[in-house]
């Protein structure tokens, strides 16, 4: 699983460790070989992809931000 349009040196295979939901926001842990990744994304977005702990996810680094994919 990798993205071919960004740079492999910013995406980090790993899987949910943990999730903190919030009303608006939530903070999601991604356990990855290098360490844990956290990325700050939208409760709705963690809804629609159906994001849980366990599941293998792409931590997409870009700047100061942390995006999630997920097969």
């Amino acid at each position: 699983m990798s993205i071919q349009s960004i740079n492999t040196r910013n995406q980090f295979r790993g899987r949910i460790k943990e999730i903190i939901e919030g009303p608006v926001v939530s903070e999601v842990d991604v356990e990855t070989p290098h360490g844990i990744v956290t990325s700050v994304i939208t409760t709705r977005s963690v809804r629609d992809l159906q994001l849980a702990v366990g599941t293998e996810v792409l931590a997409l680094v870009k700047s100061t931000e942390v995006s999630i994919a997920k097969r």
